[in-house]
């Protein structure tokens, strides 16, 4: 709201600087014309009667407000004009004088002002006297006597007019006596109507003195009718007034800016200097507190009305005035002197039964006019349309608001991060990129399971908490949806996007307590840059969706859009009708990889491995159709294919008379499927494969989630003799004593850290770490990519039995499988009751 700063203007007081030499003049042409004209004794009767003319004509008052001033067109012409016929221009000066007098202590106006006024009428009637001496004198009431007698009342006039402009121009400034001038022409048009009108009465008395009774009876109906016209005018005005308050406020309401276009009205059709509305602080709407001042063309933030007033109209419920119209107050009278008030109105803002503020107007314009009984009807009126107004406006608000924010963490949701994006792109700096990060809270579903709901959006207010306060102040946080939350800013590259996003994770990660539980806060997060992979905000979300799904891959990582991510996921998408047709119709092979001990080298199992051949796109990698099988609900029709395939071929094996273990990887989405342990039951069953012959494996994301949520359904399959092994171990952030817990046989060493042994000393101390720790908790231990000689030493110094690998060979089709067996037997290490052992592939 645009605050201005108040024109200068002067000290009322400074007035004397005109009224001194008007005092002068005046006196100066009084002695002149006293001397010139004597007046001859008698005539008393002629002058009282002007007189009260006079002063009876100076009430009837149409009132022009021009600023803080007011352009006073009165009836003193008509008994003028009678009074320049039949008196000495020394006594005219002398009642005009005395009837000024009269009618400023009737308007007890202040000193400056009230003697302004009467030496005005002094001298303007003193220099039409002489203007009146310095013509010749008339005879009789012919067109020659007109044209005297309206050339001396037109001076009075345009003298009076010209005291005015001086006055107003001295206090006012220039531009003030400039609108004065502007509005000139009417009090003149008006004043020469009246010089007709009185020489219309001067011929009728000088015709008949009778014809004043007439003349007084059609002053008394014109006298009505004017009261009656200018009453109409009055409510006419003010309802159309009141009509474009009401349309203005409605159609602003809609934006919001109802105080703007309601003040200023306000003033103005109330004819005040001040409008002020109140609304104390509600909600998020804070306190409101706004002025529209006559010479202010904005707002301001302060008023000259105690705060107590306002409070107490909020408590009450009712109106309060003060005023000539309503009683003074004078116990509030030094507090309204301080801040200049005059008088006021104050009436509540009610929302049905509850007060939500104040409207108020100060001082009535012009020194004459006061606020009155009239005026509240029509002030209440405004401020009921006025309450209506603002509450629609803060309804329109607040669903504007909550059209724009998340009702759970209060963050702009998507809609709104969308647009702040956009504008974001179109006004990017030279040198800078728009950086768009998404954060995707790890475990959120596991939550929601195991804890409910509740717990859920415990964590989501909790992470946006911390992101809000983490997050530069230039940066704006949402919540795009569900365990999803946005940062936008803008960045000198995708590198420093990237930093950032690192240093956001790190600090919003930690734990969080449930009662007895607690949980740890993790996020992958995904990066997209403007101009560099996308031009528009629709695409630069995509693309960061993208990254955070690759993210969440590893978890806990953070991820930069490249269009390897783009093609790939448009690949993926593409294959989910063709994954569904490819299990009907029987296209997946199953192939084996071989573990092996590492010390003896015999083949102690296989790991049973999904491979699809797609007719167009050629070989498709198990991540990417296993996730296809997650998202369109078909990831049990694939795990079972495996599972029945490797207990098949468990089933079959007849080589060197051994039997054939089988691995089968499970999604921890299965872990949820309480009815996972009977089937694999009536497997084994159907295949007649000894429950110990299968091993599940279970990635440790999946398996160690913060949660109790897997365990009952390990410990069935457990009871059912199935062996569990935990798959890629390492790469999460559990620890071997909590593994302890869990119903699992065995612990597969993640490849990174295996096939780093070599050259890394950190990998090999923790490979060496999770074996030594492994064989004390019972656990057998697998090592997955050996690839090399070097790699086998290593993991035999340390202990490790079990290893799995391109050392021994890669996944093969059953068939090869077979072959490859009798291929790498050694036939002297054929023995009753052992397993043969194998040569090393070089």
């Amino acid at each position: 709201m645009a605050t201005s700063r108040p024109s200068p203007r002067r000290s009322p007081d400074q007035a004397w600087l005109i009224t001194a030499p008007l005092a002068l003049l005046a006196t100066l042409s009084a002695i002149t014309l006293a001397v010139l004209r004597p007046p001859p004794p008698g005539n008393l009767l002629v002058a009282a009667a002007v007189l009260v003319a006079t002063v009876v004509t100076g009430t009837q008052v149409l009132h022009i407000v021009i600023r803080r001033q007011s352009v006073v067109l009165i009836l003193t012409e008509i008994p003028l004009v009678l009074a320049f016929h039949y008196l000495t221009p020394f006594t005219v000066v002398v009642i005009a004088t005395v009837a000024a007098m009269v009618g400023q202590l009737r308007r007890r106006l202040s000193a400056p002002k009230a003697w302004f006024n009467v030496v005005k009428a002094a001298a303007a009637a003193a220099l039409a006297g002489l203007v009146l001496l310095a013509l010749p004198d008339p005879e009789g009431v012919g067109p020659a006597t007109w044209l005297v007698l309206a050339a001396a009342v037109g001076t009075n006039t345009l003298v009076a007019l010209a005291a005015v402009c001086g006055v107003i121009g001295l206090i006012q400034g220039w531009q003030a006596a400039l609108e004065v001038i502007r509005t000139a022409p009417a009090p003149l048009l008006a004043s020469l109507v009246n010089v007709v009108v009185g020489l219309v009465i001067l011929i009728a008395v000088e015709s008949t003195l009778w014809s004043a009774l007439l003349i007084a009876v059609l002053a008394a109906a014109v006298a009505m009718i004017y009261r009656s016209y200018s009453q109409f005018l009055r409510q006419h005005r003010t309802l159309g007034d009141m009509y474009d308050l009401t349309r203005v406020m409605t159609e602003r309401g809609e934006e919001g800016l109802v105080a703007d276009s309601l003040l200023g009205r306000v003033r103005a059709l109330m004819q005040a200097e001040y409008a002020t509305l109140w609304l104390p602080a509600q909600g998020r709407h804070p306190e409101v507190l706004l002025t529209a001042r006559l010479d202010d063309k904005g707002l301001l933030d302060v008023a000259v009305t105690p705060a107590g007033l306002r409070e107490q109209v909020r408590k009450r419920g009712r109106w309060l005035a003060v005023g000539r119209a309503f009683g003074d107050a004078p116990e509030l009278r030094q507090d309204l002197d301080r801040g200049h008030v005059k008088d006021l109105i104050i009436v509540p803002l009610r929302s049905g039964p509850v007060v939500i503020g104040t409207l108020e107007v100060v001082n009535r314009l012009s020194d004459v006019g006061h606020f009155t009984p009239a005026d509240l009807p029509v002030f209440e009126t405004v401020a009921a349309h006025a309450a209506v107004a603002l509450e629609n406006s803060r309804l329109v608000d607040r669903l504007r608001h909550d059209a724009y924010h998340d009702t759970l963490t209060k963050l702009p949701n998507r809609r709104r991060i969308t647009g702040a994006l956009e504008e974001a792109v179109k006004i990017r700096a030279p040198g800078e990129v728009v950086a768009l990060l998404l954060f995707d809270v790890d475990g959120l579903r596991q939550v929601n399971e195991s804890l409910g709901h509740a717990a859920g959006d415990r964590v989501l207010a909790e992470v946006a908490e911390r992101l809000r306060t983490c997050a530069p102040s230039s940066a704006l946080v949402g919540r795009a949806g569900g365990d999803e939350f946005l940062v936008t800013l803008r960045c000198e590259s995708a590198d420093a996007a990237l930093e950032l996003a690192g240093q956001l994770r790190e600090r919003i990660r930690g734990e969080m307590a449930f009662d007895a539980l607690t949980l740890d806060v993790d996020t992958a997060v995904g990066v997209a840059v403007h101009p560099e992979h996308g031009s528009d905000a629709a695409t630069l979300l995509q693309r960061v969706d993208l990254a955070a799904t690759a993210a969440k891959s590893v978890p806990g990582s953070v991820q930069l859009f490249n269009p390897a991510l783009e093609s790939r996921s448009l690949r993926r998408l593409g294959l989910a009708g063709d994954l569904r047709r490819a299990l009907e119709d029987g296209e997946l092979e199953v192939y084996f990889q071989p573990k092996v001990t590492l010390r003896e080298r015999r083949l102690v199992g296989v790991e049973c491995l999904a491979r699809w051949e797609h007719p167009t796109h050629g070989t498709v990698a198990p991540e990417d159709f296993v996730a296809v099988a997650e998202h369109t609900g078909q990831l049990g029709r694939l795990t079972e294919l495996v599972l029945r395939e490797g207990l098949r071929r468990s089933r079959d094996w007849s080589h060197a008379a051994q039997p054939l273990a089988v691995a089968v990887n499970l999604s921890a989405r299965t872990l949820t499927d309480r009815d996972f342990p009977d089937r694999v039951r009536d497997l084994l069953a159907e295949y007649g494969v000894p429950a110990q012959r299968l091993t599940f494996e279970i990635r440790e994301t999946g398996l160690l989630d913060g949660t109790d949520r897997p365990i009952p359904t390990l410990r069935r399959l457990r009871d059912l003799g199935v062996r569990l092994s935990v798959d890629d171990f390492g790469t999460g952030s559990s620890s071997l004593a909590y593994l302890r817990r869990l119903p699992v046989h065995e612990v597969k060493v993640d490849r990174s850290f295996v096939q780093g042994m070599a050259t890394d000393p950190g990998d090999l101390a923790i490979v060496n770490a999770v074996v030594t720790l492994s064989q004390q908790f019972g656990l057998a231990v697998v090592a997955e990519g050996v690839e090399s000689e070097l790699t086998l030493e290593l993991l035999q110094d340390i202990g490790c039995e079990i290893g799995q690998g391109f050392l021994f060979s890669r996944p093969l089709p059953y068939e090869r499988l077979e072959a490859w067996f009798g291929a790498q037997v050694d036939p002297e290490s054929i023995t009753v009751g052992e397993l043969p052992r194998l040569r090393v592939v070089p």
